[in-house]
């Protein structure tokens, strides 16, 4: 006959098992609860990855988003097109010298970047001035010098403020205002936009497969996150801009 000890012993077990399988049943629920509403494949680490490291098209009606055409004067007083930027992988920015917020912090991430790529020849920047009044190409030249620009395929424009505006908010929907309240006079947004080899605007897709459309320019690689919470974008622009002038 079994002691008390093996009695107590015996029905232990019976209730460990009893909670195993409890437990049991309310995960294989809570499983295929999250599996028919999405949620498992929302939450997977390695679908999340995959789908943030992908670098797709930006479309607008069943359209792939390109760069549409321009020509204005660089640094060098000398005529620049979209054309010449075929062929190449660039990042668009909108900015003007005397900006005394967000400016001078992107105009350094783009060094940065400038640095990282310097052997590549089919790399480059396209920086448009929204204070074309007063950043004549002398001015442009002077900010590229004073901020180490050396790659040949960067390019700072100046030239029509209507055509310039027009290219920021219909070509890249990209905020860019003339505001003598904002600092400066000029309001602007501080997004870097990215083209591919065959003038399309690029972005990272999130988990979900929708576009960044933008990178954020404003936050170095060093501070991490904005007051917001916001990460920096300048490291993904780079394994970006990498990928591209892989294809």
């Amino acid at each position: 006959m079994p002691t008390g000890a093996n009695k107590k012993k015996k029905y232990t077990y019976v209730w460990v098992s009893a909670i195993i399988l409890i437990f049991g049943i309310f995960a294989v629920y809570e499983i295929t609860k999250r599996v028919k509403s999405g949620t498992i494949v929302e939450n997977d680490r390695m679908s999340v990855g995959a789908g943030q490291n992908k670098v797709g098209f930006v479309v607008n009606n069943g359209q792939k988003r390109k760069v549409p055409e321009f020509a204005f004067l660089n640094q060098d007083s000398t005529l620049v097109t979209n054309k010449d930027y075929l062929g190449k992988v660039y990042v668009v920015e909108f900015f003007f010298t005397t900006c005394p917020t967000i400016c001078p912090i992107m105009t350094q991430n783009l060094v940065e970047i400038q640095n990282t790529f310097k052997d590549k020849e089919d790399f480059g920047v396209a920086s448009f001035t929204i204070n074309p009044r007063y950043d004549t190409p002398s001015v442009l030249k002077k900010y590229a010098d004073k901020y180490g620009i050396t790659n040949k395929n960067w390019h700072l424009m100046t030239g029509d403020q209507e055509k310039i505006y027009s290219l920021a908010q219909e070509g890249f929907y990209i905020l860019a205002n003339e505001d003598e309240d904002a600092p400066g006079g000029f309001e602007h947004s501080g997004m870097f936009a990215l083209i591919d080899k065959n003038g399309y605007i690029r972005s990272r897709e999130d988990e979900f497969g929708n576009p960044l459309i933008y990178y954020r320019g404003t936050i170095t690689e060093k501070e991490g996150v904005n007051a917001d919470g916001e990460a920096q974008q300048i490291t993904i622009l780079k394994e970006d801009i990498k990928k591209l002038l892989a294809e």
